[in-house]
């Protein structure tokens, strides 16, 4: 198959196809002569020939990943803009099956995105308590674990110790304690949380341990990922977004936006 053959047959293909073959030619590059990354034989003829297209059409290459990145970046905009309609037409939906405390009425609606290992997460923890003390009669709060786990390696065994204590009825506890002890993240203090709270531990360790705590946190993980949240902490008010350590009187100011 001679390189313009090739060549009419990559162009008749989608960006996304585009953007796949470049990546798998940096792959290539990389890879010993006669292996690719996933252990096959690799056809030095067609690795030339791949190889070659980039260099003589650089510019079509670039261009096809370029409409490919305006694709996902159309589609995440598309996503969250249906997720925060839908927070506004049906808050329960939102939710789903994450911890709530406050109102009961889930009229006004305030999702948590968070990292116990976070100190932004902290530091926002502390006006969340406060804002909760105050409207806890019309705000009903949900909390989403976001663990940043490249950044933050304690932050997901708490997410799952937190999970564990939901399953007993303490998730807002533990939550509380997780980030006033926040320098002390790790085993002993999960276990020290668990007996304070007179948890179970026998159920507490098996809980945090099981497939159904990992499941449940890369939910919460896949769903700040649709809606293209990159940090913590991350908050939405009844599709009122926000983020990072924000003060009292700003979140004040949201929700007297959202309560109109």
């Amino acid at each position: 198959m001679n390189i313009s053959t090739i060549w009419r047959r990559i162009r008749s293909q989608q960006a996304f196809c585009l953007a796949a073959l470049l990546a798998g030619c940096l792959v290539f590059i990389g890879c010993s002569p006669a292996q690719s990354a996933g252990g096959n034989p690799v056809d030095p003829k067609l690795k030339e020939q791949v190889l070659q297209i980039i260099r003589e059409n650089p510019k079509a290459i670039l261009d096809s990943v370029q409409a490919f990145q305006q694709e996902q970046q159309q589609s995440l905009k598309a996503a969250q803009q249906s997720f925060l309609q839908s927070m506004k037409t049906n808050p329960k939906s939102s939710i789903g099956d994450s911890p709530t405390t406050g109102s009961a009425s889930q009229q006004i609606v305030l999702l948590e995105f968070s990292d116990f290992q976070c100190p932004f997460c902290a530091r926002a923890h502390e006006t969340v308590k406060q804002f909760m003390a105050k409207n806890q009669d019309k705000v009903t709060l949900a909390y989403k674990h976001f663990p940043l786990t490249s950044i933050h390696p304690q932050a997901m065994p708490a997410a799952k110790a937190a999970w564990a204590a939901q399953q007993q009825g303490k998730f807002w506890e533990y939550y509380s304690a997780l980030f006033e002890g926040q320098k002390q993240l790790g085993e002993p203090l999960y276990g020290s949380i668990a007996q304070k709270l007179n948890l179970k531990l026998d159920k507490f360790n098996a809980d945090r341990n099981s497939p159904a705590a990992e499941a449940a946190i890369q939910k919460d993980v896949q769903l700040a990922q649709q809606l293209g949240i990159e940090g913590t902490p991350f908050f939405i008010m009844n599709g009122q977004t926000f983020s990072g350590a924000i003060e009292l009187a700003e979140m004040e100011k949201i929700l007297a936006t959202v309560s109109k």
